[in-house]
């Protein structure tokens, strides 16, 4: 499994794995989770050639038995030799809801490699109070905290969006505050520093320590402050037009709206109705940042797919809200053009309730 708090570039960090181990010879099934349905991770991992099984409906600690049975359906349908699974963002507790069953129950068909929890550096920074800037209310934070004190290996990813110094201040706190750990440092984007970890999750096992305490009241309030919302929208207009701008637009328009709520994560792709190879991918991590385009369309297109996702400390009707103006918006500016809803789903995420929960490595 490959962990990380909402925005840490998990996706990114997954799909350069699968990539080096494909050009290795070895075949990968990946797993992707949310709470719902309408995942941008699915998309990207089916737009890269990948067999992807989604569980949607609770993260992995509770829906196990559903974790089991995409592994099973991977396993008839692709043979994978590998398995990477991806855990929803806000998700804590892995080891002790995840991998220890998975090494108890079924040890003798899987190798559970090392447990990796990714970072995003300003992020991190912040909630660490190394540096000012704006964060997540205290509980918000005490989930990251449980991510982080669970981690095999913390990896600091996005190494290419800060300088030398505040990479150095930040694994130095991130070493004090979680021993436990190894601190690794990548950019999973530009391929700097990957083959450190590759080689630490290929090479490694998981480690056997005693799961670290997670009080699921504090969990549970913390993870229901996050707003989530999923959409699903066909976009279409009279005349061909730019979706890079598309997604740029919505991005500004919905962090407006949002304001003082600190967004997690807004992730959206854009795919071309008549070549649905070519795909742009926007990413923004806070209010106060700017988005990044991962992927760009290479030309205007007459209609597409957009597929949104926002998670942010909020109300999930201001996202829900602010989502719908955005599109409004867009439609407004010009003749023709539309964005039909076909889904369309905002709340907070309940309690969770983990199927199994073993504190040790072993009975």
């Amino acid at each position: 499994m490959v962990g990380g708090f909402l925005g840490a570039g998990k996706t990114t960090a997954i799909l350069r794995l699968a990539h080096h181990l494909t050009d290795a010879g070895q075949r990968v099934g990946l797993i992707t989770n949310d709470q719902s349905v309408g995942l941008v991770d699915t998309t990207l991992a089916r737009a890269e050639g990948f067999p992807v099984e989604e569980i949607t409906g609770g993260c992995f600690c509770c829906r196990f038995n559903t974790l089991m049975d995409a592994a099973d359906k991977l396993t008839a349908d692709a043979r994978p030799d590998v398995f990477i699974a991806e855990p929803v963002g806000s998700c804590t507790d892995l080891r002790a809801a995840v991998s220890y069953p998975l090494r108890r129950m079924y040890g003798d068909a899987f190798e559970i490699a090392p447990l990796s929890v990714l970072v995003d550096p300003i992020r991190a920074l912040r909630i660490l109070e190394l540096e000012p800037g704006r964060s997540f209310s205290e509980k918000v934070r005490y989930v990251y905290d449980r991510q982080l004190a669970e981690a095999d290996v913390i990896v600091v990813n996005k190494t290419d969006i800060v300088d030398g110094g505040r990479l150095a201040s930040l694994r130095q706190g991130l070493a004090e505050r979680y021993p436990q750990a190894e601190v690794i440092a990548m950019s999973a984007r530009e391929g700097d520093g990957v083959a450190g970890w590759f080689d630490r999750v290929t090479g490694g096992a998981l480690g056997l320590d005693a799961s670290p305490d997670v009080d699921y009241e504090t969990y549970a309030e913390g993870e229901a402050l996050l707003g989530w919302l999923n959409a699903t929208v066909r976009v279409t207009a009279g005349a061909p037009f730019d979706g890079n701008a598309l997604l740029r637009e919505l991005a500004g328009r919905i962090a407006v709206t949002v304001g003082a709520g600190e967004i997690a994560h807004l992730k959206m792709t854009l795919t071309a109705e008549e070549l649905p190879s070519d795909i742009a991918v926007l990413n923004l991590v806070a209010g106060d940042r700017g988005a990044e385009m991962a992927h760009t369309l290479k030309a205007p297109i007459d209609a597409g797919e957009l597929i949104l996702n926002l998670r942010a400390e909020a109300d999930p009707e201001l996202l829900h809200d602010a989502a719908l103006a955005a599109l409004r918006g867009w439609e407004a500016e010009a003749a023709g053009r539309r964005a039909a809803v076909d889904h369309i789903e905002h709340f907070r995420p309940a309690k969770p309730e983990p199927t199994y929960r073993m504190a040790t490595a072993t009975a």
